[in-house]
C-alpha cells in the first residue's frame, strides 16, 4: 500500500515539473486520512417537511387573500350560500376551501337589448332597438336569486321586451313615430317604472335607471308600402297646409283692403272738413279785406272772371271808353 502511494506521488510530481531528485519529506510519507461522519437522514427529512409546510401555508394565504376595489362589491359565499359582502375597499381574507368570492361592479352599466319585432295597435309590425342603463342595489339578492350578472341581464331583457311590447301595443304606429306626440315622450319613463317593479317583485337586487328606445325600424317586407303611405299622408298634409295658407292669405288681404278703405274714407272726410274750414276762414279774410276797398274788390272779381271766360283764341271787342280798355291800353287815371 505504501509503495503504491509513493509511486503515485512520484507520478504527480513528474507531471507538476518537480525534480526527480527531490527527496521526499518525512511528513509526505504519512498518509493523512480524514474521518467522515456518517449521514443523518432524519435531519434532511425534517428540513424538507418544514420547507414544504411553509410553502403550503404561503400558498393557502395568498390564494385566500383578495382585494376589494372602490368600484366593486365582493360577495362571499360558503357552500354556495351568501354569507356576507364587502363594499369598503381594502385587503380581505376568506376561509380557505369552503368560501369563494364573487366580484360585482358598483358603477352604472349599459345593456344593449336585442332587437325585437312587435305589433302596434293598428297591427303594424315594427322593429324596436333599445338599451337600458342599470346598476346593482343589493349584491346579496343578485347572487342569491340570479347567480351571475349575465343571468340577471337576461331576466332584465325579458322584462323590458315584455313591457315594451305591452306599452307599444296600445299605441298606433303614427303616434309612435311622431316625435310631437306626447304619448311617445312618456313611454320611456313608463317602461322604466314597470321594469323596476317586476325586478323588485322577484328580488334581483338591481335597479334600471333608464330604458331608451334608440331606433324604430320597419320589417323589409313592409318598408316600401309604409313609405308609400307616409309619402301620401305627407302630400295630403302639405296640400291641407297650402289650402289653409291661401285661405288665410285671402282673409288677411280682405281685412287689409277694408282697413285701407276705412282709413282713406276717414282721411278724405277729415280733408274735406279741413278744406271747408279753410275756405270759410279764407272767405272771412277776403270779405274783411275787400270791404275796406269795394272798388278794388269789384275790379278783382272782374279780373277773376276773365280768367275763366277769356282764352287764347278769345276775341274781345270793347269800346274805347270802357274802363277795362283803358286799363289794357295802359291808361290809368
Amino acid at each position: 500500500m505504501d509503495q503504491k502511494n509513493k509511486d503515485l506521488e512520484k507520478f504527480l510530481n513528474f507531471l507538476s515539473g518537480k525534480s526527480k531528485n527531490t527527496a521526499p519529506k518525512e511528513e509526505d510519507n504519512v498518509v493523512k486520512m480524514s474521518k467522515k461522519s456518517p449521514m443523518n437522514p432524519k435531519k434532511y427529512i425534517s428540513f424538507a417537511v418544514t420547507l414544504t409546510a411553509v410553502f403550503a401555508i404561503a400558498i393557502i394565504v395568498f390564494t385566500n387573500v383578495y382585494i376589494v376595489k372602490e368600484s366593486e362589491y365582493a360577495v362571499v359565499r360558503q357552500f354556495g350560500e351568501v354569507v356576507k359582502f364587502q363594499s369598503d375597499p381594502g385587503l380581505k381574507i376568506k376561509v380557505p376551501f369552503i368560501q369563494s368570492v364573487t366580484k360585482l361592479p358598483k358603477n352604472q352599466m349599459t345593456y344593449e337589448v336585442s332587437e325585437e319585432e312587435i305589433n302596434t295597435k293598428d297591427k303594424k309590425r315594427i322593429i324596436i332597438d333599445n338599451y337600458a342603463v342599470w346598476h346593482i342595489t343589493d349584491p346579496k339578492q343578485l347572487i342569491s336569486n340570479a347567480g351571475t350578472i349575465e343571468k340577471v341581464e337576461s331576466r332584465m331583457e325579458e322584462f323590458i321586451y315584455s313591457v315594451i311590447r305591452s306599452e307599444l301595443g296600445r299605441i298606433e304606429y303614427k303616434a309612435i313615430i311622431n316625435d310631437e306626440d306626447s304619448s311617445r315622450g312618456s313611454i320611456n319613463d313608463q317602461v322604466t317604472a314597470r321594469v323596476n317593479e317586476l325586478l323588485s317583485n322577484d328580488k334581483y337586487g338591481i335597479e334600471v335607471i333608464d330604458v331608451r328606445i334608440r331606433r324604430i325600424d320597419l320589417p323589409s317586407v313592409n318598408e316600401q308600402s309604409v313609405f308609400t303611405n307616409m309619402i301620401s299622408d305627407r302630400e295630403s298634409m302639405s296640400q291641407k297646409y297650402l289650402s289653409e295658407g291661401d285661405a288665410e292669405k285671402r282673409r288677411i288681404e280682405a281685412q287689409t283692403d277694408k282697413e285701407v278703405q276705412e282709413m282713406l274714407a276717414k282721411a278724405k272726410k277729415d280733408a274735406a272738413i279741413i278744406q271747408a274750414e279753410g275756405e270759410a276762414e279764407a272767405a272771412k279774410i277776403y270779405n274783411k279785406s275787400f270791404s275796406q276797398d269795394p272798388e278794388f274788390y269789384s275790379l278783382y272779381r272782374t279780373l277773376e272772371s276773365y280768367k275763366k271766360t277769356v282764352g287764347e283764341d278769345t276775341v274781345i271787342i270793347l269800346p274805347s271808353t270802357s274802363p277795362y280798355a283803358k286799363i289794357l291800353s295802359g291808361y290809368i287815371k
